[in-house]
């Protein structure tokens, strides 16, 4: 799955006009809510690994057979 842009974008824009709303500037709330917005961006992301790549796990060699995939933690 390919990473969504135009959601990091809309969620940017939402805590931008949530900011403007407020009587007093509030860096920490910004600062929290945006790096939630970008940690949730980076984690949307799949990583596909594919077959053939060479594997060493303590004496046992060999290497990947299929195409795998995986999510970011």
């Amino acid at each position: 799955m390919a990473l969504n842009k135009n959601k990091l974008i809309e969620d940017i824009i939402a805590i931008q006009t949530e900011m403007l709303e407020k009587e007093e500037p509030d860096f920490q709330t910004y600062a929290e809510k945006l790096a939630t917005a970008i940690d949730e961006f980076v984690k949307s992301g799949e990583v596909t690994v594919q077959s053939g790549i060479a594997l060493q796990a303590g004496a046992y060699t060999g290497t990947t057979t299929t195409t795998g995939t995986g999510t970011i933690k």
